[in-house]
């Protein structure tokens, strides 16, 4: 079996990103990570690839709103970057409370699988708390969703989201199988305000247990969507963390 690998969405440092894309990716690399996770990367292609090159990372997946914006512009960014399985990242609650509204949901992310085939790329979707807290027909909404997919649409389990919803985040997991390619980790006190966010193994995620519980990963995902303190040293010390506990 082919180990995952640690990457690091590149949301997490989007204020550095803009300030000067090429000195945030060295220090990305600098603490040690070999891949990433880009984010809104169509504009940025060209400066993206050349940084990654440079420090020799990868992009197995990025994120990047399918649902909304040009996929063939997407597609053609993301094989440019190298990133295999690209990720929509939001799909407003509202659309997540009825079967129809969900299956309305999958269609789109089927069709964009089917041109993203064409590319040699495939397609997933990443959860907030509401698509796990909302209950249809007596199920989460995330697991309503799979009834629809495309066997080739992946799914990438935001485990911190998951647990603000209340959700069992490892019973989740494996509830979902072999759908889950792709897992946010993150840290904090699972509360809906994203500065409460941490460096992993400072909050109460269950982290062991979500990371045995995935067992059909490409990459497990850092990610701090914000935090109180320097977000360079909450990612340093998240690596620094997953280290010590023998996470590559």
């Amino acid at each position: 079996m082919v180990q995952p690998v640690t990457s690091l969405q590149l949301y997490t440092l989007r204020e550095a990103l803009e300030h000067d894309l090429a000195a945030t990716i060295a220090r990305v690399a600098e603490i040690g990570f070999t891949a990433v996770e880009p984010y809104r990367f169509v504009d940025r292609a060209d400066e993206f690839a050349a940084a990654l090159t440079q420090h020799s990372l990868n992009a197995p997946s990025g994120h990047a709103p399918l649902l909304s914006e040009n996929q063939n512009d997407i597609f053609e960014a993301a094989a440019k970057l190298g990133i295999g399985t690209v990720i929509d990242p939001f799909v407003p609650e509202e659309q997540w409370t009825t079967r129809s509204g969900i299956e309305q949901i999958a269609a789109g992310l089927n069709a964009a699988a089917a041109v993203g085939a064409t590319h040699g790329i495939s397609v997933g979707y990443h959860n907030h708390w509401w698509e796990v807290e909302t209950i249809v027909d007596d199920r989460r909404s995330i697991e309503v969703l799979t009834d629809f997919l495309d066997p080739s649409v992946v799914l990438e389990i935001d485990t911190y989201w998951a647990q603000v919803a209340g959700a069992d985040v490892p019973q989740l997991l494996r509830d979902l199988g072999s759908r889950v390619t792709f897992i946010h980790i993150k840290d904090g006190p699972a509360t809906r305000e994203p500065k409460d966010q941490v460096a992993l193994g400072q909050g109460v995620l269950p982290l062991h247990e979500i990371l045995a519980a995935a067992g059909s990963l490409t990459a497990q995902v850092v990610e701090l969507d914000d935090t109180r303190g320097d977000m360079f040293t909450a990612v340093a010390d998240s690596y620094a963390y997953l280290n010590q506990i023998g996470v590559k």
